[in-house]
């Protein structure tokens, strides 16, 4: 009997509309009764998604006739700062008694002809030592086409940007220098989420010196292709990975820096500016670097030739001077530290159980180091601009960690600028519109409809998203984010192992040592990028 008036109940709602149904139907008759109610319910629900589709139609009309009114409407917006310091956990300054340095790429910049020259090293010794065939000579670096953060599939010789989740980018994968359709992404991956057994066949590229080696890698498969060779693309991945190593270790790239340093090295007075600051602060300073101590010492000279500095006296500035630390193994071995003549260029076979300012030491472990200077990890801060060699091991040992991303600055210029905001502003206009259409219901007739206004719109879609994209890198668009609006796999690390981040350091003498930095309390997964609401716009 319940069960039976529970039926009538739901009946009822539809006397309305359909009285002669109410009538038709006592309360006893289950099975006619809810078929007719189950059909009639699809036939509101359809009827009122064509409705609704119309609806959604005139308002993607209207937005389309109101886009130039955007800039008016995000003229006001507020703009985030390319000389910023931004936080994912908090950091109070004063608690920081250490601070730690990597040396490239942290307290040296260099010009973009480096990337120049490591290529064209590599690449000779490719061609000289590993018998690649002379043809791959013609190439020449394309600092169009790389970004930082990519990643090399060994097994299948793509490079492939990765979002947050690790999901391949739609128009993020190359194969050689061709980029792929999204159909081929599927076909050769079987979706675009890269699954645990995937990942394993995948390197990352996550320092500034990876430009010159993806560039390289997607030359070498390119000219693989070409030639309608086969290949494996691991070997390919070995053998240029080899010669970029080639290209440290050796020293040709340290002798051809020192030989040039005007034309490598770019001198930034703020940054020592910075350092000394601190030290009249009466903080420790440590340098760490994977640098070999001539190459340190040939390049802090240069850059130190206009501050007063003399001689040794930039060694003046740091407790400890650590060179060659072979990172990131350093933060879980336990190789000993070695104290290095400078003048003969040899290693010393005694213990080193105290740090010396005038000695300069090599190789050994965080373990030995946090012994011998007592220092605690909360009160350690490292900066570096390899997420993963320097940042990663420091993160889990309790160091504070900061990263110097060069990239961060112009990326956020682009971010603050018209263009972007529009299409960004558009695009959160047509996600809204998106969203509305996936969630209605229509019936098969109106089929054809719905299906124009979503191919319209998803049409839209790409467009902005394309014009976003070249505003950064043509072939991968933005560091920090996808073409789709995520963060990217690049952002994720630096949300793992990076406290705070900035373009440079002398960012930090527009922050007193006492200062608290803290994340904004509208987080989002990385606090610099601003979103364009489609609230914004929903009067016009």
């Amino acid at each position: 009997m319940a069960a039976a008036a529970a039926r009538a109940r739901l009946l009822a709602r539809y006397a309305v509309v359909w009285p002669a149904l109410s009538a038709a139907a006592p309360a006893a008759s289950s099975s006619r009764g809810l078929r007719a109610l189950c059909t009639l319910s699809t036939t509101l629900r359809s009827g009122a998604g064509e409705d609704e589709i119309e609806r959604i139609r005139r308002e993607f009309e209207d937005a389309k006739r109101n886009y130039l009114s955007i800039p008016a409407a995000i003229k006001d917006m507020p703009k985030m700062n390319p000389q910023g310091i931004y936080v994912n956990k908090n950091v109070k300054l004063d608690d920081l008694h250490v601070y730690g340095f990597d040396y490239d790429y942290t307290l040296s910049h260099y010009s973009e002809q480096l990337q120049c020259l490591i290529y064209d090293l590599a690449k000779k010794h490719l061609v000289n030592e590993l018998k690649y065939p002379e043809s791959c000579l013609q190439y020449e670096y394309d600092r169009t086409f790389p970004i930082r953060g990519l990643y090399y599939d060994r097994l299948k010789g793509c490079l492939v940007k990765l979002d947050f989740f690790g999901s391949i980018e739609p128009d993020g994968c190359f194969f050689g220098r061709r980029r792929l359709s999204l159909s081929e992404i599927k076909e050769l991956y079987g979706t675009r989420h890269i699954g645990r057994d995937q990942a394993r066949q995948l390197v990352g590229l996550m320092d500034v010196f990876c430009f010159s080696e993806a560039c390289l890698l997607a030359d070498i498969v390119q000219h693989f292709i070409d030639a309608k060779l086969e290949f494996d693309a691991s070997y390919v991945y070995e053998d240029v990975n080899q010669s970029i190593q080639h290209v440290h270790r050796s020293g040709l790239i340290h002798r051809q820096i020192l030989s040039e340093p005007q034309k490598f090295l770019i001198k930034k007075s703020q940054v020592f500016r910075f350092l000394k600051m601190l030290r009249e602060k009466g903080k420790k300073l440590f340098l760490l670097t994977n640098s070999p101590f001539y190459f340190v010492d040939g390049g802090m000279r240069y850059l130190l030739e206009d501050q007063h500095f003399d001689g040794n006296s930039w060694r003046e500035l740091f407790d400890v001077v650590i060179a060659q630390a072979n990172k990131p193994s350093f933060y879980n071995s336990d190789h000993p530290f070695r104290v290095y003549d400078t003048q003969k260029d040899t290693l010393a076979f005694t213990a080193v159980d105290k740090f010396l300012p005038d000695q300069v030491y090599y190789n050994g472990c965080l373990k030995s180091f946090l012994q011998i200077t007592k220092w605690r990890g909360p009160e350690v801060i490292y900066f570096g601009d390899h997420l993963l060699s320097d940042l990663r091991g420091p993160s889990k040992a309790g160091w504070r960690t900061a990263a110097v991303i060069r990239e961060l600055e112009d990326e956020i210029e682009i971010q603050n600028g018209d263009n972007y905001r529009f299409q960004q502003a558009k695009l959160s206009i047509i996600h809204d519109l998106l969203g509305k259409v996936h969630a209605t219901v229509v019936s098969t007739e109106k089929g054809q409809v719905y299906r124009a206004l979503l191919d319209e719109l998803n049409a839209e879609r790409r467009q902005c998203r394309h014009a976003m994209r070249d505003l950064f890198n043509s072939s991968f668009g933005a560091t920090f984010l996808t073409d789709t609006g995520r963060e990217s796999s690049f952002a994720y690390h630096i949300h793992q192992y990076a406290d705070i981040y900035t373009s440079k350091l002398e960012n930090f003498l527009s922050h007193a040592p006492e200062s608290w930095l803290h994340p904004p309390h509208d987080i989002k997964i990385m606090p610099h990028n601003a979103k364009v609401p489609a609230s914004l716009f929903s009067t016009s």
